[in-house]
């Protein structure tokens, strides 16, 4: 999971500045820790004028020198991996043609993206990833899936983040279900694991209107805004269809802003244990800033 910037970022050697990418002057056998860092103002429109001297990263509690640094936008150096885990249960019958067109709608504004992995799940899990030469064939596939069975839901997670594990680069799932998970091997506490262990910022879509108002509903919700949370993601939850469209285009233009902070670890014990990362801003108006960020990683170990 530290491997989350591209390979010859990973190998960099620390330097007492962060640069651009392309000035980046490296050699072997150094471990990058990245982060994928969202910041939003309190409309949650995205902030994009940070620089790398804006923000203070810490390693539980102590300071760590930033040694890359890419900032959002369009021209970012950084890889761009995008997942969408699809339901396709039964109970999304009635909404699929919408939710399906909203899904490509969104994938679409990713042109520079560098593959795309489509996991689809109901009672089975089907993935498959597609470069963007092949994006026709990834429409297809959203579109011709019918719906039925039952929703393994954490099932489809463990599969993506598999997938994922070996992708260089930031990785983004967004993630669009109506239910909960009805037919899993996997449980949410190992769900809930891997997802700390990973390097995947998870943007959950909740569309809740078919499970009522009873407790079941209450924590698929809390669910899904643990696996952002966890993330560094967001949670969003639409009343009604007609909502899709704009919460597809907030997290696009989230993604689209992102910046990717990288730095080598002060602390060289190769023990496993977890480590907290803090992330903030020290401009003087960052208490109206909204700072997301996946909450730390595993150290390697011996």
């Amino acid at each position: 999971m530290r491997r989350s910037l591209p390979a010859a970022v990973l190998a960099m050697t620390a330097i007492a500045t962060a640069v651009p990418a392309a000035q980046i002057r490296y050699q072997a056998r150094i471990d990058v820790v990245g982060f994928t860092v969202a910041v939003v103002d309190r409309s949650n429109a995205p902030v994009t004028d940070l620089a790398v001297q804006d923000f203070e990263l810490r390693e539980d509690g102590i300071v760590q020198n930033v040694t890359y640094f890419d900032a959002g936008g369009d021209q970012q150096a950084v890889p761009l991996h995008i997942g969408l885990m699809f339901d396709t249960s039964e109970s999304m019958e009635k909404d699929l043609s919408f939710s399906r067109s909203a899904a490509i709608k969104f994938l679409n504004t990713f042109p520079k993206a560098q593959d795309f992995t489509f996991v689809d799940f109901a009672t089975e899990v089907r993935a498959a990833t597609f470069s963007q030469n092949e994006f026709p064939r990834l429409v297809g596939r959203i579109r011709n899936r019918a719906a039925k069975g039952m929703t393994a839901l954490y099932d489809a997670l463990s599969v993506y983040l598999g997938a994922a594990f070996d992708q260089d680069g930031r990785k983004v799932l967004v993630i669009y279900t109506d239910g909960g998970d009805s037919s899993s091997s996997r449980t949410w506490s190992e769900a809930a694991r891997l997802l700390k262990a990973s390097d995947v910022t998870v943007y959950p879509i909740g569309f809740m209107s078919n499970q009522g108002s009873g407790s079941g509903r209450l924590v698929q919700q809390s669910r899904l805004n643990e696996m952002a949370s966890l993330t560094g993601g967001l949670a969003l939850f639409p009343n009604n269809m007609k909502e899709l469209d704009g919460m597809y285009s907030r997290i696009s233009d989230e993604i689209h802003s992102h910046y990717t902070l990288g730095y080598v670890s002060s602390n060289t014990a190769k023990d496993g244990n977890w480590r907290k990362v803090e992330v903030k801003v020290k401009r003087p108006s960052s208490n109206r800033l909204i700072i997301r960020t996946r909450q730390g990683y595993f150290a390697p170990a011996k």
